[in-house]
């Protein structure tokens, strides 16, 4: 009997000094969330907190593309634009909430086995190759980096045409050179800890932005013998229906703003309180350039070009190339970080080398944005060729491959949220992602954004001089003199 209470008391004494550990472990992570927002310095640079991880998703989902939202509508007509961006926005707030479970799966699992992340960043490849092995590693590899990659060129693309409303003393294509110049400085800022005082001053930006639209166009009113005839071709309607697509899939950093967090665990909800919070500023403000502006905008992808000229348009112009410089940063930084993977880089204490040693993944991202200036509809080609299956495809289905097995939901990091406590359910919704997606965004919107993007290259050409620019004033001539 002796020894049966001694194996007893071991067990009491063993899960006490456990749970101490853990509360231990617990108090000292809150501790140094409170030190750092306290502290000045670390309050502008060092973020971690589920606010910062709030500010970085929703700063970094309403980018340029709120100035491609009335172009959408004018494709789907207003009815389909307010659905689908709901639509979309649900979807997309689900599939980041995959993402978030992978994720926490991944890390425990590597934990247990005493690996140390102490100087490393965790990204989406990796876990896709923890869980599901090197074939989806490199999967996950191709469709991330290439995403990012383009998301960057939009930027780039997105700063030129934008700068143009307020100086057209320059053509697009120099302003392109100007700022890509300008975007290669994101190569000093080290990791998604540091962008604390960006990602909050990004969305006061993009805010401004969405309001200014909402009440200069309201202000303006209709435009004379304004016409909403959308949606009357198809090619348009999918070709909106990707763009929307695109807006609402901008979680290819989540894995990335997680890490960065001192309690990944509490990132499960912040992304869709995130996308609530863009719903305020894009379902206005593009409801409202396509009733003042209608068919218009169907050659207009930059709902600058029609709104009159004011100091009020001219903030909101600058506002949005500051926030573009950001957005730029925060595609680019997981590029920067596979970069330094790749060449045995990425531990390297000294910011200056690392920032040299990111500068060859600027060059292309810089001449794929001279090659194709076209504003909205390289949005809905990215949206339906990479985001699709970046954001939407492959976090589904690799949560149903990750917990096929009755022995992997047993012993799941997490569970299924309350609001949906079977796994059958989460099955359900997943296969319906998949199935949705892949014909109707990848599919359906493949097909006509590359239509349209064709055109687009049939009509102004590779490497556009000024793509949607308004024509040249002929010059005026004078009167032949009768003697």
């Amino acid at each position: 009997m002796l020894p049966q209470k001694q194996a007893e008391e071991a067990i009491v004494v063993s899960n006490f000094t456990e749970a101490e550990h853990d509360q231990g472990k617990e108090a000292d992570e809150t501790q140094l969330e409170n030190e750092s927002v306290l502290s000045v310095k670390n309050l502008l640079w060092h973020g971690g907190s589920a606010w910062d991880a709030w500010f970085s998703c929703a700063s970094n989902q309403v980018a340029q593309v709120l100035l491609t939202l009335p172009y959408s509508f004018s494709q789907l007509g207003m009815l389909s634009g307010i659905i689908l961006q709901i639509f979309y926005g649900i979807l997309g707030s689900w599939t980041a909430y995959l993402i978030s479970v992978l994720y926490v799966e991944y890390r425990s699992r590597k934990e247990k086995e005493n690996v140390s992340f102490k100087n490393h960043v965790i990204q989406w490849f990796e876990v896709l190759d923890g869980l599901l092995g090197p074939y989806w590693k490199a999967l996950g590899l191709a469709f991330n980096c290439t995403f990012l990659l383009f998301g960057s060129v939009i930027q780039l693309i997105a700063c030129a045409s934008n700068i143009y409303y307020i100086n057209d003393n320059l053509d697009k294509r120099t302003w392109t050179y100007i700022f890509g110049a300008c975007c290669a400085t994101t190569v000093f800022i080290p990791s998604f800890h540091n962008y604390r005082i960006w990602s909050f001053l990004g969305l006061g930006m993009t805010t401004y932005t969405a309001w200014y639209l909402t009440i200069a166009a309201a202000v303006h009113g209709q435009a004379e013998g304004v016409v909403h005839s959308g949606p009357k071709k198809l090619v348009l309607y999918f070709t909106g229906a990707t763009n929307i697509l695109y807006t609402f899939g901008g979680h290819a950093v989540t894995v990335e703003i997680m890490h960065a967090m001192w309690k990944p665990q509490k990132f499960k909800y912040i992304y869709l309180l995130a996308t609530l919070y863009v719903f305020t500023l894009t379902l206005p403000s593009a409801a409202s350039v396509y009733w003042a502006f209608g068919d218009e905008l169907l050659n207009h992808s930059n709902a600058f070009a029609l709104l009159p000229k004011s100091g009020w348009r001219d903030a909101a112009v600058i506002l949005m190339l500051i926030h573009q410089f950001i957005t730029f940063g925060f595609a680019c930084t997981p590029l920067y970080f596979v970069w330094e993977k790749v060449i045995g880089m990425h531990d390297t204490r000294s910011i200056c080398l690392r920032a040299l040693a990111r500068l060859p993944v600027v060059v292309p991202i810089w001449f794929l944005a001279i090659i194709f200036p076209f504003f909205g509809p390289i949005n809905s080609a990215v949206g339906a060729l990479l985001v699709s299956f970046t954001v939407y495809i492959i976090p589904a289905l690799a949560h149903m491959l990750t917990y096929r097995k009755a022995s992997a939901r047993q012993n799941a990091a997490e569970k299924p949220p309350p609001f949906l406590p079977s796994w059958t359910a989460m099955y359900v919704i997943n296969i319906f992602i998949v199935v949705w997606v892949f014909v109707v965004g990848f599919g359906f919107g493949g097909w006509a954004s590359m239509t349209n993007f064709v055109r687009q290259v049939d009509t102004f050409g590779l490497f556009a001089k000024c793509y949607q620019c308004k024509p040249p004033t002929p010059p005026v001539t004078a009167p032949p003199q009768h003697h």
